[in-house]
This record gives C-alpha cells, sequence and structure tokens, in this order.
C-alpha cells in the first residue's frame, strides 16, 4: 500500500491525515464540504507542528509531512489511485449507505474500504454493494494522531486478507491495531467505557460521591495504572500468585458487584444536568476548546513518557 485516500474530512480526518502523512504515504483527502477539507489540512498543521516540539513527529519535518497532503476535487478523484479508503463520513447510517454505493463504483477493485465508525457495523452499510469483501471497520480512538489505538472489525462478509492488510497498515503507520474476531455493538473500547461511564453514574446518582471524584478515583488512581498495562495485567500483578491467585481470592466479591450493577439505569435529564453543572463548574462551556487543546498537550507528554517505558522494558 502506498497511496492512501481520506474520505470525509473534519478533526478525525486531519488527525488520519497526520497519522499516515508522517508514517511517508501520500495521502489524499476528499469531503463534499470543501470547509472540511480546510478543517482537516488546519489540524494536520498544527498538530504536525506540535508534534514536531515534542520529537513525535517520526524524526520527520512539518514541511515534508504536509507536502504528502492532497486535496482532491471529487470523490471518484481521491479514490482513484487509492490503495486504502479510510472513510470518516458522518455517523449516519443513509449517509453511509449512499457513499459506498459510490465508493464501490469509484474505488480500485483491490483498494481496502475502511470505516472509521465509532459504532455502526460495517454489514449495516456495505450489504448490498459490489465488493463488499473489501470492507472493514478500522475504529480509531480520537485523536489517533496521539492514541494509538485501532479496533479492526470485520463484517461477515469481509476477506480476512482484508483485515490481515489493514492490521499491516496500522502496524506500518505506527498504531496499535486490536482484532475482534466478528462484530459485536460498541466494539471493544466503548464497551468496556460503557461499563465504567454506567458505575460512575450510578455513584453519582445513589450519592455516593460527586463526578469530581469519579474522576479522581480514575486519574489519580486506576488511570495511573491503566496508562500503561491492562486490567488483566494489572491484577496478575496485584496477587502474589498471579491472576489465578487475584481471581481465587476476590473473583466472589467481584462476582457480588456485577449482580448489583446488572441493573442497567437509563442517564436521566436531572441526573445529566447534575454531572453538566459539576462539570461547567470545572471547565465553563467557552473554555471547552481550549480545555481539550491541554488534553491534546496532555496527551502528547504521556505519548513520549510511555515510549520511555516500553523501552525501558525491552
Amino acid at each position: 500500500m502506498k497511496h492512501i485516500a481520506l474520505v470525509g474530512c473534519g478533526l478525525v480526518g486531519g488527525s488520519w491525515a497526520l497519522v499516515f502523512g508522517r508514517a511517508g504515504f501520500d495521502v489524499t483527502l476528499y469531503d463534499p464540504s470543501p470547509a472540511a477539507v480546510r478543517t482537516a489540512l488546519d489540524v494536520a498543521r498544527d498538530a504536525a507542528e506540535t508534534l514536531a516540539r515534542q520529537d513525535l513527529l517520526h524524526a520527520e519535518r512539518v514541511e515534508d509531512v504536509l507536502a504528502r497532503l492532497h486535496a482532491a476535487p471529487s470523490l471518484a478523484e481521491a479514490v482513484r489511485d487509492a490503495d486504502y479508503i479510510q472513510e470518516s463520513a458522518p455517523e449516519r447510517l443513509a449517509v453511509k449507505q449512499e457513499l459506498y454505493r459510490d465508493l464501490a463504483v469509484a474505488a480500485r477493485p483491490d483498494a481496502v474500504i475502511a470505516s472509521s465508525t465509532s459504532g455502526l457495523p460495517a454489514s449495516a452499510f456495505t450489504a448490498g454493494i459490489a465488493g463488499r469483501s473489501r470492507c472493514v471497520v478500522a475504529h480509531p480512538i480520537n485523536p489517533p494522531h496521539l492514541i494509538p489505538l485501532v479496533e479492526i472489525i470485520p463484517a461477515p462478509w469481509t476477506d480476512p486478507s482484508v483485515v490481515a492488510r489493514t492490521h499491516a497498515l496500522m502496524r506500518a503507520v505506527g498504531q496499535v491495531p486490536i482484532q475482534l474476531s466478528r462484530e459485536i455493538p460498541g466494539f471493544v473500547v466503548n464497551r468496556l467505557q460503557s461499563a465504567v461511564l454506567a458505575e460512575g453514574f450510578r455513584l453519582v446518582e445513589d450519592g455516593i460521591c460527586s463526578p469530581d471524584d469519579v474522576d479522581a478515583a480514575m486519574s489519580d488512581g486506576l488511570g495511573l495504572r491503566w496508562f500503561f498495562m491492562g486490567p488483566f495485567e494489572t491484577i496478575d500483578l496485584n496477587a502474589q500468585g498471579g491472576i489465578a491467585d487475584y481471581c481465587r481470592k476476590l473473583g466472589p466479591m467481584y462476582y457480588d458487584l456485577a449482580r448489583e450493577q446488572a441493573d442497567p439505569r437509563p442517564w436521566g435529564e436531572a441526573l445529566v444536568a447534575r454531572v453538566e453543572a459539576a462539570r461547567r463548574g470545572r471547565t465553563p462551556a467557552a473554555e471547552l476548546d481550549a480545555r481539550k487543546a491541554w488534553r491534546d498537550r496532555c496527551l502528547a507528554r504521556l505519548v513520549r513518557a510511555k515510549r520511555e517505558i516500553v523501552q525501558d522494558q525491552e
């Protein structure tokens, strides 16, 4: 794979452009809105300059990375020579269905077509198109130029070679792909996040603690461990005899907690308003964009720190 096409721009498209551009690939961007393409290129430029200052541009020069990014005037021109197409269109089923009918005609027969969708299964928008076996989900965690994980989810008809090619490409551009065996609602990351959020909202609703306390429990507690190791390795190292010892000792407690938590609750208006008020007390609405920029600076520093930690381990 040498040429990448990004279809659907904006914040995610701009971040993907940087992922592929800093890895040395030629990237063509297309969106029905020229303004969205400009936004994506602006995002890529600003992020590239920031990453260069933090030694996270893969030893590339900003101008060289940006020179690999090109806007296309039409969908057909964007995908004409593409080996791999990353679609990041709006999360509306009808929009994706229409787009994939067009992509099936415009893209090369051997091109991989991957979707950035965060929840829609590929089977929902590729069922009726020609060449559906080359379609797959490659869901990034936003922003992908800083957070490397990518979830690869095949439709029932996705060719295994397409999954393998997508997996290899993500490795080649410095991402960390995980591969699901089949489609499942929410994929992996959102399912894990949903469990944490459900319990967080429950704790607030029941008056056990405040939204700030829930955030602190993660950012100053679990998150410090989960920053560089997953939950299975965490418990493996938290018992003298490893994970089997941990499960033997604490498994019954977690089972009781799971039974208690098995009754799902909707996030009602009053509860959401309560959490909203707590968050706006911390970050006023007018300061959200500045806070997002702060988040990205923190993520970049954490990526550098994690790289050093991993190198230490090796």
